[in-house]
């Protein structure tokens, strides 16, 4: 299993954070947001935007997911 967090919109639309979502080991970043677009469809349209971070450091689309990281997912921060 792995534990999800989720931030601001992410959380909202997902109604809990954290989550434990099924993880085999050897996926990654990209495998992640088609899970989770599986498990929560009300995320779809966040999914492109959001940011994940992995081991508190910022993630891309190839980056590796292992069962044991830290993973965050927050939408980006705008305004002026």
């Amino acid at each position: 299993m792995l534990q999800v967090q989720f931030f601001a919109k992410a959380r909202e639309l997902v109604g809990a954070s954290p989550v434990e979502i099924p993880w085999p080991n050897g996926g990654t970043v990209s495998t992640l947001k088609a899970n989770l677009t599986q498990l929560y469809p009300q995320l779809q349209p966040l999914i492109p935007k959001l940011l994940i971070a992995v081991n508190n450091d910022y993630a891309n689309d190839d980056s590796p997911v292992q069962s044991s990281d830290e993973v965050a997912c927050f939408p980006p921060v705008s305004g002026g």
